[in-house]
């Protein structure tokens, strides 16, 4: 759900991290410490694993030791603002076959929510993530990938050019995503302020979600020094 998945998108990312969404149950968890005990994984800062920390939204994080994996950071989230729950997100998920393993990414609609957050980085992976979507599928796309373009597409050209070919579906979803109306009348100067002020939001949001779960972080770290 991570940098990994940006990668198998087609959105490239250099990651020495693996990020993982996880269903948090105690039968979940303890196949995962088998995992981690494999991996000679270990947990590097608070909080541990634990399936309150899970729930609350908080991630896990973990040093892989073994030779084979060294060094390689794992974090574990089971809970994530503006993401659906575990359930919702497997359903939706995006099997995808490498050689003889078979590996599970988070859905592109919910990675590109995953990674609304108020971290530089992640805007500009949205837009990569999008684009090469759009890119790939062009040609002749199903009303899916349409209506997913117009809802997160963050390039003005890219936005008029959709709408203007998908008119129709494009007013349909200016209700959820009022910047559209600039879309549709080709307006890019207009659009450019508009997706500004969206992320600006979607920061403001991710901060907001984020701060009684860094107190708790930090109530954590107080209690290990003491």
């Amino acid at each position: 759900m991570g940098g990994q998945a940006c990668v198998l998108y087609g959105a490239a990312e250099f990651s020495r991290d693996a990020d993982l969404a996880l269903l948090a149950s105690p039968e979940n968890l303890e196949r995962l410490r088998a995992a981690l005990d494999e991996l000679q994984a270990e947990c590097i800062a608070v909080p541990p694993l634990e399936q309150r920390y899970l729930d609350m939204g908080l991630a896990v994080h973990f040093r892989c030791r073994h030779p084979d994996a060294l060094n390689v950071r794992l974090d574990v989230m089971s809970k994530m603002r503006g993401v659906a729950d575990f359930e919702s997100l497997w359903q939706r998920r995006t099997t995808l076959t490498m050689g003889d393993q078979t590996i599970e990414v988070m859905s592109l609609p919910d990675l590109v929510s995953a990674k609304k957050t108020q971290r530089d980085k992640d805007w500009p992976m949205i837009t990569r993530l999008v684009e090469a979507n759009y890119f790939a599928n062009v040609a002749s796309p199903t009303p899916e990938q349409v209506a997913f373009w117009l809802q997160e597409l963050r390039t003005p050209r890219l936005l008029v050019e959709v709408a203007a070919r998908f008119p129709d579906e494009c007013q349909r979803v200016v209700t959820s995503r009022p910047l559209l109306s600039h879309a549709l009348s080709g307006d890019e100067s207009e659009l450019t302020t508009g997706l500004h002020e969206e992320e600006r939001l979607e920061r403001e949001a991710d901060r907001e979600y984020w701060k009684p779960l860094r107190a708790e972080l930090e109530r954590l770290r107080r209690e290990r020094r003491s």
